[in-house]
């Protein structure tokens, strides 16, 4: 894989690493940035070695502060702008990965920073994170996603206040809410999301997906259906131990 200027990208073992590098921007995402993106994911979504990746930001000062909006509300028409997105659809990509994916939230997590940390299957924040979606006060909305990934995460009464008021919220009161799953101290944050990434890897790498996949998956069903769910892939990863296939 080439090198990038705006992500720097690294596999040690069966977990991936992926940084986001603008800490002179406060890790702002922007186009370049995206289409980068694109290409870590899908080399991550391709690489049978990769049991679980980790998404960090550069610097001490934020995960990621927000998009570029001088770059994505210039858009050089509707009608480019619209092909763009349908052949390059990374939000899509990031919430179809089959490995699970940890967030280490530090610093400004705002806008598109909390909607990469909700693409996210595990968040985990330092004591100094704060969260905010400053969108509608700019006369737009949240666009990758964080109008339906939010309230799956802390409920639609809270998902909607932060969203209408742009109420920025300590690390405490996001764990408070469940958009994070836990707060650590700053110093403890890499060392707590490597841990817990490191455990994953160890893991049987089918059984691990496949109960990713009856959470993911399972959460637009009914509960009748998503147990129906869960018995069809859990017959279907017990097939191949029946068999003798598996190592």
């Amino acid at each position: 894989m080439s090198e990038f200027e705006t992500v720097i990208y690294k596999k040690r073992d069966n977990v991936a690493c992926v940084t986001l590098n603008r800490p002179q921007v406060l890790n702002v995402y922007n186009i370049q940035m995206r289409d980068e993106l694109y290409e870590v994911l899908s080399a991550i979504r391709d690489d049978p070695e990769v049991m679980v990746a980790i998404f960090r930001g550069a610097g001490e000062k934020a995960f990621c502060a927000g998009a570029d909006l001088s770059e994505f509300l210039t858009a050089p028409s509707p009608t480019i702008a619209r092909q763009v997105r349908w052949g390059r659809d990374i939000w899509g990509l990031f919430l179809s990965l089959p490995q699970p994916l940890i967030a280490a939230l530090h610093g400004y997590v705002l806008g598109s920073g909390i909607e990469i940390a909700l693409c996210c299957d595990i968040r985990i924040a330092s004591e100094d994170a704060h969260f905010g979606l400053p969108e509608v006060g700019l006369g737009i909305i949240p666009a990758a996603g964080a109008t339906q990934t939010l309230p799956r995460a802390v409920g639609r009464a809270r998902a909607l206040e932060m969203i209408l008021t742009g109420r920025r919220i300590s690390a405490e009161e996001a764990f408070n809410i469940g958009l994070v799953n836990r707060v650590v101290s700053k110093g403890e944050l890499l060392s707590t999301v490597e841990g817990m990434a490191r455990r994953i890897a160890l893991l049987d790498p089918m059984a691990v997906r496949t109960a990713k996949q009856a959470v993911v998956r399972g959460l637009g069903l009914s509960l009748s259906e998503g147990l129906e769910l869960e018995k069809t892939l859990a017959s279907l990863l017990l097939q191949p131990m029946a068999s003798g296939t598996r190592g």
